[in-house]
C-alpha cells in the first residue's frame, strides 16, 4: 500500500517501467492518485514504444530491468530519470535521483523532484545554447528567416512538413526565439484519446471521470507566459476542435468537469504532416478552425529536396552517438557518404540520425562504412562500390554531391535575378570560383538564363 498524500501542486507525466507489471501499474496508480499523469510499461520494449508516442517529464525505473538503459537513451535528455534499487544485485543505469532499498514512497516523490530539476535544467541549458537546426540548403534557410521575422510576435503559427522532418525542432526554436520567459510544453495530439487527449490539455477536477481522484492542471495552463505545441493537430475530434477555437480567440478554456474558467498567456504553435485543406474539404476538420491557426505557415522541406545539407547533418549526428557509444568515430568512407546523400530518406531527418546512431553503436572501424549502414540506406550501391575505399567511389561522390552544388548555384542566381557577383556573395564565394564551379559542373549560365523555366 502507498500512503496517500496532498495532490501535486505541478502535475508531471510520468511513466512508471517495471519488469513486475503488478508493481509498476500499482505505483502508476498511486502516482495518478496524487494529481500525475502516470502510466505503466513491463518491459523495456514497452517504455520505448511508450516514449515514441508521447513525451515524459519523469521516467520511473526498476534499477533491475533488463535493457533499463535502452529505455533511459529513448528518454532522452529532456526526461528526468528515477532509479529504484530491488535488491536484486543490478545497480541498472545511471539516473538523475536513485531510491534505496526499501524503497519508501516519500523518498520515490522526492526522487521524482530531484529528476525533474535536473531535467529542467538541460532544457535550459539546450535553450540558452540554442537549438541546432542545421543546413545552408535555400529551402531551410527561408523558414529559418520566417522564423527569425515571426518569432517575437504573438502569432499563432502552424508548422507543416512530412513526419521526421523537425517539426518540433521548429516550434522550439520558435519559443526560444521569441523571449518568453514561461515554459515550452509539447503535446503529442495523436497520441491520446478524446477524453485523455482533452483532460491533458484542458485538466481536470476531482471526481471528472473514473480514476480522476484530484484536480489536475492542464498543458495550457502549464505553458501560461510560454509557448504550447500541439502535434500531429489533425487528430483533433471535431468536438475538441470546437473548443481549441474558443482557446484560440479568448485563451480561456474550463477544466474538464469544473466551471471555473481560466485565461493563459500562451503563444500557440501547431504542426500537421497532414494537407488540413483536403480535410477541411472532405469535412473532417473545420474550416474556421482552419482559418485561425492558418495565421504563419512554416513548411519543413522534406531531406530529400536538400541532399546538399546530408554531409553536415550526419556530421552532427555521428558526433553526438559516438560520443554516448564512448568510441571514437573520424568520419564517413566516400561510399558511406555517397549512399547517405543517394537515399531518398522515407523518415526525413529522424531517419537519418537513427541510420547514423546505428552506424555509430554497431560499427567497430575509425570510420563509418556502407556496411555499418541499415541494408535500407546502403543495400543500393552495386557491389564494387560497397566497399568504399577506392577511387570508383570517390569518383560516384563527386557526382552525387554535384546535383546539390548545381542547384544551389542555379537558386542562388535566380534569387539575385541572375546578377552573378551577388550570387557569388550570396555563396559565400567570389566570381571568379563562380565561374570556375559552373565550368566544373558543365553549366552554361548564359543559356540557363534564357531557358524555359530557367532549370
Amino acid at each position: 500500500m502507498h500512503a496517500p498524500a496532498p495532490a501535486a501542486p505541478s502535475p508531471l507525466r510520468l511513466l512508471v517501467v517495471d519488469d513486475d507489471r503488478r508493481a509498476a501499474s500499482n505505483r502508476a496508480q498511486w502516482l495518478c492518485s496524487l494529481g500525475h499523469h502516470a502510466s505503466a510499461a513491463g518491459s523495456a520494449a514497452e517504455a520505448v514504444q511508450a516514449l515514441g508516442r508521447a513525451a515524459c517529464d519523469v521516467v520511473v525505473l526498476d534499477g533491475a530491468l533488463p535493457d533499463a538503459g535502452r529505455v533511459a537513451a529513448a528518454a532522452g535528455s529532456g526526461a528526468g530519470i528515477v532509479v529504484l534499487a530491488s535488491g536484486r544485485g543490478r545497480s541498472g543505469p545511471a539516473g538523475d535521483a536513485h531510491v534505496p532499498t526499501p524503497v519508501r514512497d516519500a523518498d520515490v516523490l522526492a526522487a521524482i523532484e530531484r529528476a525533474r530539476v535536473a531535467a529542467t535544467a538541460r532544457s535550459r541549458t539546450s535553450t540558452a545554447a540554442g537549438i541546432p537546426i542545421l543546413g545552408s540548403h535555400p529551402a531551410i534557410r527561408r523558414v529559418l528567416d520566417l522564423v527569425d521575422r515571426v518569432a517575437a510576435t504573438p502569432a499563432t503559427v502552424l508548422v507543416t512538413g512530412e513526419s521526421g522532418t523537425g517539426k518540433s525542432l521548429l516550434a522550439r526554436e520558435i519559443h526560444r526565439q521569441s523571449g518568453r520567459a514561461g515554459r515550452f510544453v509539447e503535446v503529442a495530439c495523436g497520441a491520446l484519446s478524446e477524453t485523455l487527449l482533452e483532460s491533458e490539455l484542458f485538466g481536470h477536477v476531482a471526481g471528472a471521470f473514473t480514476g480522476a481522484t484530484a484536480d489536475r492542471a492542464g498543458r495550457f495552463l502549464q505553458a501560461d507566459g510560454g509557448t504550447i505545441f500541439l502535434d500531429e493537430i489533425a487528430t483533433a475530434s471535431p468536438a475538441l476542435q470546437v473548443k481549441l477555437l474558443r482557446v484560440l480567440q479568448e485563451m480561456a478554456f474550463e477544466p474538464v468537469g469544473g466551471g471555473r474558467t481560466h485565461t493563459v498567456d500562451a503563444r500557440v504553435i501547431l504542426a500537421t504532416h497532414e494537407s488540413l485543406e483536403r480535410l477541411v474539404a472532405a469535412g473532417s476538420f473545420r474550416a474556421d478552425l482552419f482559418w485561425r491557426i492558418n495565421v504563419v505557415t512554416l513548411e519543413m522541406p522534406p531531406l530529400r529536396s536538400r541532399p546538399s545539407d546530408i554531409p553536415l547533418l550526419a556530421a552532427h549526428f555521428l558526433a553526438a552517438a559516438a560520443a554516448k557509444a564512448g568510441r571514437r568515430v573520424e568520419g564517413f568512407t566516400p561510399a558511406a557518404l555517397e549512399a547517405l546523400v543517394s537515399h531518398g530518406w522515407p523518415g526525413n531527418v529522424r531517419e537519418l540520425e537513427h541510420a547514423v546512431s546505428r552506424a555509430a553503436f554497431l560499427g567497430r572501424g575509425p570510420v563509418v562504412d556502407v556496411c555499418d549502414l541499415p541494408p535500407t540506406v546502403g543495400g543500393g550501391l552495386p557491389p564494387d562500390r560497397a566497399g568504399g575505399h577506392d577511387a570508383t567511389s570517390a569518383s560516384a561522390l563527386k557526382a552525387a554531391m554535384a546535383v546539390p552544388e548545381r542547384q544551389l548555384i542555379l537558386e542562388a542566381l535566380e534569387r539575385s535575378g541572375w546578377r552573378r557577383d551577388a550570387a557569388a556573395r550570396a555563396l559565400g564565394i567570389n566570381r571568379t570560383t563562380l565561374y570556375k564551379k559552373a565550368k566544373r559542373l558543365g553549366m552554361n549560365l548564359a543559356a540557363l538564363r534564357e531557358a524555359p523555366g530557367r532549370q
